[in-house]
């Protein structure tokens, strides 16, 4: 064995001596971790058997409507889960809502079944519209979700290609200030729920620019929960995430973290130290995607602090 190859091997192996041994959640972390969210699908909902095993009681739990998923899917998910405690926030992307008498069915669907009082509202990852709705904003023109408690829509803090081709952010900056006007003259509590980063440094910067154009929803951040870091990287690639990517790739060259699974740990860190030291920073709260699976996410969320949760229809 080669002395490069040896020290190698030592690395990984004090590395994950180091890893292993438990650590002492700060009350900053506790802070930002309280009234998380995390997200779903249909199909990977089924896994689990019990949901109150997992989270905390009114723990927001959002239902992703990818293209394809008929919409009976949702509605019982979604109710299956207001049944077991949680708050639902479902899905609803624009580009494949073919027209208004269609979004009034699913959003009668989702209140006759489920008692559904919140919603994403977002443009969606088709690049061509189904219909007559391309943009959360036509949907929050529509009237249609008067009476919701809670209406959230999507942020970017690395940018939005599909909407600014050009690498800049003009027409997303835009949107936010329309949105921002929109939640001003609306009666339900909006705020901006974004794509997973694993970065701090950008995604603080993109907040204060937030505030610094005078749109001060509260910002719910992306988290990408524990996965293996392949897993992560073509999750990354399929959703667009951008500059932060460059974390997990020069994690990928690094042999000592290249075996483990990705922890979200230093990201939350870094943020929550930011929040202790700004308390009128933008972001709010967390929100998680369990792209290394539903259990796996729930117990990180746990051991770091997200023990408990209040109504989330508060938060």
């Amino acid at each position: 064995m080669t002395n490069k190859i040896w020290e190698n091997v030592v690395a990984l192996f004090n590395f994950k001596r180091e890893t292993s041994a438990p650590s002492t959640t700060s009350p900053q972390v506790e802070a930002l971790l309280q009234n998380y969210s995390i997200e779903v699908m249909p199909r990977t909902a089924e896994k689990v058997e019990n949901f109150r095993d997992l989270l905390p009681q009114h723990t927001r739990v959002y239902v992703a409507h990818i293209e394809g998923t008929p919409i009976e899917d949702m509605v019982a998910t979604a109710k299956r889960l207001k049944g077991e405690g949680f708050d639902v926030m479902p899905h609803f992307p624009a580009r494949i809502i073919k027209d208004r008498a269609m979004l009034a069915d699913w959003i009668a669907q989702y209140k006759g079944e489920a008692d559904v009082k919140q919603a994403l509202l977002l443009a969606g990852g088709v690049a061509t519209p189904h219909g007559d709705y391309h943009s959360s904003m036509q949907l929050l023109e529509s009237g249609l979700f008067d009476g919701f408690d809670r209406l959230h829509i999507a942020g970017h803090p690395e940018g939005n290609r599909d909407i600014d081709r050009d690498g800049g952010d003009r027409l997303v900056m835009e949107a936010l200030k329309w949105k921002q006007a929109f939640s001003e003259r609306s009666d339900a509590k909006m705020a901006l729920a974004t794509q997973f980063c694993f970065e701090a440094g950008p995604v603080i910067k993109w907040a204060d620019r937030l505030a610094a154009e005078g749109i001060n929803l509260p910002i719910h951040i992306g988290v990408a929960g524990p996965a293996k870091l392949q897993t992560l990287i073509k999750f990354a690639i399929a959703c667009g995430v951008g500059p932060s990517l460059k974390v997990l790739q020069k994690r990928a060259m690094d042999v000592t973290k290249l075996l483990l699974p990705y922890e979200p740990t230093e990201f939350v860190n870094d943020l929550a130290a930011h929040k202790a030291r700004h308390p009128d920073f933008g972001i709010q709260s967390v929100h998680f995607f369990p792209l290394g699976g539903i259990k796996t996410n729930a117990t990180w969320a746990i051991e770091n602090g997200g023990k408990s949760a209040a109504p989330a229809s508060n938060s």
